[in-house]
């Protein structure tokens, strides 16, 4: 089935494999692409886990698949030192003509107006109609759905929720969180959803340099073992519920409290746990319960009962729309 997203990219299926920190490593990226889907690269796990300088790791997918694929950008105001990095990694990623951007947190209207004379699309993620509306107003082409089934920075509302807020936008819209298998997606394709994006599900797969450990979790997990944590980022991120996890608690502290409801202290803080979770969770991808057990993962947990390869999941996903 075609949609109004995949005709846009030329892809053959309306399904991405979404940016993950910091599991996104440029086999699962190239594997998702060339089996008709398109794959999201995570510029920060590209870089920092996976060890390639951002253009060497680009040219390493495009020796996979010549196939359309995407970049991520988190667009936040944060230190001059991180946007400058950004400013670099869209410079690069246009000049390698990607297909897809996906941008994040803050105003993607400098995103939009270098990407649209490169013919670019631009995606943003939202998780409610105030910042769908804003989106709109950075000239992005579409919506990335972010409900409250997601894993990492999960949203607060259901994806019917979210396609009833937001379709009346006339925007083609990604429904993103809680699928993990073939009739979720169908379902989401029919409701009216111009896509769908997967994360947790292509962690278990064959392609992805996740820990085993890692994937045996998340196999073994169900949606009730799901947990939001303050302490990973600062706001609510989705993890399974493991025993580091218990141990290090789920709320931060009363004076991060405080220091995260400042305008200004909010990013010190964000800015502090960011410092510390970039590290733990690499280091829990690549080495598994060796270090800790601090896993990302959505509510698809539940449908998830194997390792697949990566390509098995886009066919077998697509053959769900009959």
């Amino acid at each position: 089935m075609q949609t109004e997203f995949s005709r846009a990219l030329g892809i053959d299926i309306p399904l991405l494999c979404g940016a993950m920190y910091p599991c996104s490593n440029p086999e699962l990226v190239a594997a998702v692409s060339e089996a008709g889907g398109i794959g999201i690269v995570q510029p920060l796990s590209l870089t920092y886990v996976h060890g390639y300088e951002f253009r060497e790791g680009l040219r390493t997918i495009r020796q996979l698949t010549s196939k359309p694929i995407g970049v991520n950008l988190i667009i936040e105001r944060s230190s001059r030192k991180y946007l400058d990095r950004v400013h670099h990694w869209l410079d690069i990623a246009l000049e390698e003509q990607v297909s897809l951007l996906v941008t994040a947190l803050g105003n993607p209207r400098w995103v939009v107006d270098r990407a649209a004379p490169a013919g670019v699309t631009v995606y943003h993620d939202v998780t409610n109609r105030t910042w769908a509306d804003k989106a709109l107003d950075g000239g992005v082409d579409g919506l990335i759905c972010v409900n409250n089934r997601a894993g990492g920075h999960a949203g607060t509302l259901s994806s019917q929720q979210l396609l009833e807020e937001l379709l009346p936008l006339g925007k083609p819209l990604i429904c993103a969180g809680g699928i993990g298998d073939p009739q979720g997606y169908a379902a989401a394709i029919h409701a009216g959803y111009a896509g769908v994006q997967l994360g947790t599900r292509f962690i278990a797969t064959r392609e992805c340099s996740a820990h085993a450990d890692y994937k045996q979790a998340i196999l073994q997990a169900g949606e009730d073992d799901i947990v939001l944590s303050e302490k990973i980022t600062g706001v609510p991120v989705s993890l399974i519920a493991t025993p580091s996890i218990r141990r290090m608690g789920l709320h931060a502290g009363p004076l991060a409290k405080w220091l995260l409801r400042g305008h200004r202290s909010r990013h010190w803080m964000r800015t502090f746990y960011s410092l510390q979770s970039v590290w733990k969770l690499r280091r829990a991808a690549l080495q598994g319960m060796g270090y800790r057990d601090i896993f990302q993962a959505g509510k698809s947990v539940e449908g998830i009962t194997r390792i697949e390869s990566a390509g098995d999941i886009v066919r077998e996903y697509d053959a769900a729309l009959g």
